[in-house]
């Protein structure tokens, strides 16, 4: 593997119940490479989206705590990092698709309002020149009559288009890592073979380092380099994907389990 962009280090997370700290992610590591896809994978509730979100650290303050690990990129542990910091990383170098658009874009604001918002807070440009940088984007996503498009809202626009316009906000600032979690989830097949297919046009043409998220092992033998398998908050095993797919198995205790036994396909 190239030398990692980003580690995740002995990762622990609790969330807060009215019983008590639940540990949500048990001593979790794992790292990604330079233009590589790093595949995580595993059922509803392994911890898959909780450790994307933590790397940018966007669970809620109030009821998370973090008591063990670390998350390094660019020589520095983002738990550590000032606000400040951590905003300038957020979106302008490590960048998030999420898995429902509808819930992340919003409904008042149109495209061009948000991406430009995106811009904007990264980027030294003007309005105009954020405007027409956003219709470039939702060319580059493959929206078509983008100039158009760019002044809809978000409810007008289908799911698989507004899963585009989440994926043109996250390379807008031109990232070097962008975490894709579950990004084709709501999407009917066809349009899921669509944007799995922009995702993997993008990360070539563009060179940038990929975290795809999802319990589907078709698509990680599709997409990625590596995988991840996660299982009940932990990691379980890390492996290229030919070896994963040759003796897809962990182990629990004496017993070997078939990963194919717990991620559902």
């Amino acid at each position: 593997m190239s030398e990692p962009i980003l580690s995740v280090e002995n990762l622990t997370v609790q969330f807060r119940t009215d019983s008590g700290w639940l540990t949500a992610i048990d001593d979790v590591a794992f790292s990604v490479g330079e233009r590589e896809c790093l595949g995580i994978v595993g059922e509803s509730g392994s911890g898959k989206s909780v450790s994307a979100l933590s790397i940018l650290r966007l669970h809620n303050r109030a009821n998370t705590r973090i008591p063990n690990g670390a998350i390094r990129y660019g020589g520095a542990d983002v738990l550590k990092l000032p606000a400040r910091e951590l905003r300038r990383i957020r979106g302008g170098e490590i960048a998030m698709i999420f898995q429902d658009p509808m819930s992340s874009l919003n409904p008042v604001l149109t495209i061009a309002d948000q991406i430009v918002e995106t811009l904007r807070l990264h980027q030294s440009v003007s309005p105009s020149a954020a405007r027409r940088r956003a219709i470039e984007l939702l060319d580059l996503v493959r929206i078509p009559d983008a100039a158009r498009r760019v002044d809809e809202y978000p409810h007008r626009l289908s799911g698989g288009m507004r899963q585009r316009v989440m994926i043109a906000m996250a390379i807008a600032c031109q990232p070097k890592l962008l975490i894709a979690d579950e990004p084709t989830t709501a999407l009917d097949v066809t349009i899921q073979a669509q944007i799995l297919e922009l995702l993997r046009d993008l990360q070539a043409e563009l060179g940038r380092s990929v975290i795809l998220i999802t319990h589907a092992l078709g698509v990680i033998a599709e997409f990625a380099q590596r995988v991840v398998v996660m299982y009940a908050g932990q990691v379980i095993e890390t492996a290229p994907v030919d070896a994963l797919f040759g003796r897809p198995m962990h182990y629990c205790g004496r017993r070997a389990i078939m990963i194919t036994q717990i991620i559902p396909s």
